[in-house]
């Protein structure tokens, strides 16, 4: 039998993981302010300028071109942040689960503990694809302003 020190030093592994989830969320939710301010500065940019002179400067595409990329890096990063948070679910699970494995030990529940863990990972996985896509298509963006000619 564990003593209960075991037991929570033993579901508390999983905590490593969902430690490293928040610090990943934190990260995602810094950029997601960011892109959120940047369209709303451009935006701003597009309604007071006057809206004929715009409309046919290259910068009214460029504003436009840049905006709709910005939407799409924050889909990106909803689907970074809403995989990390399924993993921090999945994780707690684990834990829970861990928990309930070694107080009743007839209850045999290793292999559901891994499969939640490792479902856990996957979001994780999928999050930092999310991520990386996101970082990509933010240094489109920055090559569309570099380049817009006004």
């Amino acid at each position: 039998m564990n003593t209960a020190a075991e037991l929570i030093q033993i579901m508390l592994a999983p905590g490593i993981m969902i430690s490293a989830c928040g610090l990943l969320l934190l990260g995602m939710n810094n950029k997601y302010s960011l892109v959120v301010n940047r369209i709303r500065l451009l935006k701003e940019e597009k309604r007071s300028s006057d809206h004929q002179e715009l409309s046919q400067s290259p910068r009214h595409g460029s504003i436009d071109l840049q905006v709709n990329k910005l939407f799409y890096r924050i889909s990106l990063i909803r689907n970074a942040v809403f995989s990390y948070s399924v993993a921090v679910a999945l994780f707690i699970i684990s834990s829970v689960l861990i928990g309930l494995n070694k107080i009743n030990s007839p209850i045999e529940l290793n292999a559901l503990v891994i499969g939640f863990f490792l479902m856990g990972m996957a979001c994780v996985l999928a999050g930092i694809l999310f991520a990386a896509v996101e970082v990509w298509k933010g240094y489109k963006i920055v090559k569309i302003e570099i380049e817009d000619p006004s």
